[in-house]
């Protein structure tokens, strides 16, 4: 009888090895967040969604928050045209980022790994390009850094950004603040970037 059973176990793991073989990855455990144009749409503090690619991590986030997004078909491929009440327009539209940095395909093409953070925005591009994000990481004794990030991901203090903590303001000091014991979380806002992540 146990014989028996091990020649069907073996029978059934060889059958069954080409199927495991061939099965797609796991999503991966992803942060994001959903910058509109005037307000935050979904996740100040970055919550953790599953997800393969980057426009899931969309679709994960308007499930959780109920928002709407829609997409538009182009000749170029697919695109998001609208998330919540904005949508896309001549010089603006929604863009988004994988660690910082705006990858060159679409959102569909983007495979993520777990820790990665998915952000999508609304932006106004110009001459320039779009607008650089912010990023805001807490310190030790309540004070906090703040990083203008480009699309290329490149990472530099933020010279001009003001803290915002229980409904007041706080100037950094190239893009460097302390601003004692609070109660909420702290974001970072400057002139022309898109807001930061919250923190505690």
């Amino acid at each position: 009888m146990l014989r028996r059973l091990f020649a069907l176990s073996v029978l059934l793991l060889v059958a069954l090895a080409p199927a495991a073989l061939s099965s797609p990855a796991l999503a991966a455990n992803v942060k994001i967040r959903v910058e509109g144009k005037t307000t935050t749409i979904f996740g100040a503090a970055q919550p953790s969604v599953t997800a393969d690619n980057a426009l899931q991590a969309l679709d994960a986030a308007s499930t959780a928050g109920e928002f709407y997004y829609g997409m538009t078909a182009s000749s170029f491929g697919d695109y998001v045209s609208q998330i919540g009440k904005y949508p896309a327009s001549e010089s603006a539209g929604w863009v988004f980022k994988v660690n910082g940095v705006s990858p060159p395909v679409g959102a569909d093409k983007v495979t993520l790994k777990d820790g990665d953070v998915v952000l999508w925005y609304y932006a106004t591009f110009g001459p320039a390009g779009g607008p650089p994000t912010l990023e805001l990481q807490r310190l030790p004794a309540n004070c906090y850094v703040v990083q203008s990030v480009t699309d290329a991901g490149k990472r530099t203090r933020s010279a001009n950004a003001t803290l915002l903590a229980d409904g007041k303001r706080f100037k950094t000091k190239n893009g460097r603040a302390c601003i004692g014991k609070h109660a909420g979380l702290v974001r970072a806002t400057a002139p022309g970037a898109v807001r930061s992540n919250a923190q505690q």
